[in-house]
């Protein structure tokens, strides 16, 4: 039996709701996790192109519960916020810089990372829209 493995069985029985916060708390540790790439399209004018420009974001990004505290629920009832699952899904808002001189289609990846969440990995594409005659 691996030594992570009796913890698991401890926090199933006793926390189940918690199972998803440790699996990302280990991972975030042991920099394991891998959740795919969040993929976006950023639409710039080509004026914005040739000068650079800073786009907000909103990336999706799952935490604790803030309401239960990842326990999935409060005394007897169940998390209404998280639905018994202890975690819970938020918008983060960044400030993307796109740099000078960018071409159509190009495309850049960044990680956002969170003590408090799972990393998110997230690739965009710039997309220059045609110029106005």
């Amino acid at each position: 039996m691996m030594s992570q493995d009796w913890f698991a069985d401890e926090i199933a029985i006793d926390f189940p709701s918690v199972i998803p916060a440790v699996e990302r708390m280990r991972d975030a540790f042991l920099g394991v996790a891998d959740d795919g790439v969040l993929q976006a399209e950023v639409s710039l004018s080509p004026r914005e192109a040739i000068a650079g420009h800073v786009v907000p974001l909103e990336v999706p990004v799952r935490s604790t519960c803030s309401r239960c505290g990842g326990r999935g629920e409060s005394w007897t009832e169940r998390c209404h916020v998280c639905c018994g699952t202890g975690d819970a899904e938020f918008r983060h808002t960044v400030r993307v810089s796109v740099p000078p001189g960018v071409a159509d289609g190009a495309r850049f990846r960044f990680r956002l990372t969170s003590p408090d969440s799972s990393s998110v990995r997230v690739e965009v594409r710039i997309a220059v829209r045609p110029a106005a005659l």
